[in-house]
């Protein structure tokens, strides 16, 4: 990425080579890749430095967009302060569903805490599903479900609720976040844990 200077200012932005005027010459793209950075910075296009320093998750964050400035001889791309998305769903009120703008109890902006929630009972319920038709099976009258098995849905359903609790009682974006974060051991783990399966 480049960006032309002007009189000491960013005035436009390039994500990728292109033919362009400055003052009364004509360059072609091609001038982004043959030419040297001094020879691009002598005409005021310079290579754009990336500073992801106030860079977050979007996942977890809002991030601004980015801001070029040119001080000391380089153009710099950064972001401003990122805002934590909404962890918790708000609710349509009793006014809202008065002035005609929802249903009182239904969710009027979702929050990212259910979305996790969903997440793992959806992973949970996939890990099951190839063992449902024994459970069916049991439940309809037929063979017992091998203890094995039993044992192991049961992981999975404890371990499910467990990670769904973690996700509960996280008191912001940033502790909902750490969950998700490996260590650097042999065998990396995460606070929120894994799912088992069920061979």
């Amino acid at each position: 990425m480049w960006a032309l200077v002007e009189s000491n200012n960013v005035t436009q932005v390039y994500t990728r080579p292109k033919g362009l005027t400055i003052g009364d010459v004509n360059y072609p793209s091609n001038i982004f890749m043959l030419w040297s950075s001094s020879e691009l910075e002598a005409i005021g296009i310079y290579e754009i430095v990336i500073d992801n320093s106030n860079l977050k998750d979007k996942e977890y964050y809002i991030n601004t967009n980015q801001s070029f400035n040119f001080a000391s001889g380089t153009v710099t791309a950064s972001y401003g302060t990122a805002t934590a998305k909404l962890l918790d769903d708000i609710l349509f009120t009793a006014q809202d569903e008065t002035d005609g703008l929802g249903t009182e109890g239904e969710v009027k902006q979702p929050g990212i805490r259910q979305g996790h929630i969903d997440t793992i009972n959806a992973q949970a319920a996939g890990i099951l599903q190839p063992t449902d038709w024994m459970v069916i099976r049991a439940t309809e009258g037929g063979t017992a479900v091998p203890s094995s098995i039993t044992t192991k849905r049961a992981a999975v359903r404890t371990k499910a609720n467990a990670m769904c609790t973690q996700i509960t009682n996280a008191a912001n974006v940033d502790a909902l976040a750490a969950l998700y974060v490996y260590n650097d051991a042999d065998t990396p783990v995460r606070p929120l844990g894994e799912l088992p399966q069920v061979d």
